[in-house]
């Protein structure tokens, strides 16, 4: 259960916090592309939005699973998953797609993915504990006294 809240968290924080800072960085004039967009990848030819979307939902999963192992607040977990997912695209999907490692140290593509995939990372820990079913509190079940329960008679 925790692994798959978990994965609709890291796939919900795609489509919103990721795609949404993607697409302001497209507004504000710095990255080419749009948000959502439906570039086949490679090596499957699923849209970019669908992949980004997967790996996503997987990183989500994993930290669903630890989850209730940490001790921080959620959104600082988030922020660190987002930080562990752009070393990760930094330094191990961008040379698997052609670019240098890092892209070469630019400022901009580098700032550009450690915030949009930091952001992302935030949104898994805010929506990760919505989606977490709650036990409601003993004191909320109103319980009649045994003796008034079973009685018969008028009420």
């Amino acid at each position: 259960m925790r692994a798959f809240l978990g994965c609709i968290a890291g796939a919900i924080a795609v489509l919103t916090f990721h795609q949404g800072s993607a697409e302001l960085f497209h507004i504000l004039g710095l990255a080419r592309h749009t948000a959502f967009r439906l570039v086949p990848t490679w090596p499957f030819g699923v849209p970019s939005v669908v992949s980004l979307t997967l790996w996503g939902a997987l990183y989500g999963a994993a930290f669903g699973l630890i989850a209730p192992h940490l001790r921080r607040p959620l959104w600082l977990q988030g922020l660190g998953l987002g930080l562990i997912a752009a070393s990760v695209a930094l330094f191990v999907v961008a040379p698997l797609k052609g670019h240098a490692v890092a892209y070469g140290f630019e400022a901009l593509p580098v700032t550009r993915t450690l915030i949009v995939t930091a952001t992302w990372g935030l949104g898994v820990g805010l929506i990760l504990p919505l989606l977490r079913p709650r036990l409601l509190p003993r004191h909320t079940v109103a319980r009649l006294p045994a003796h008034q329960a079973f009685s018969r008679g008028g009420a």
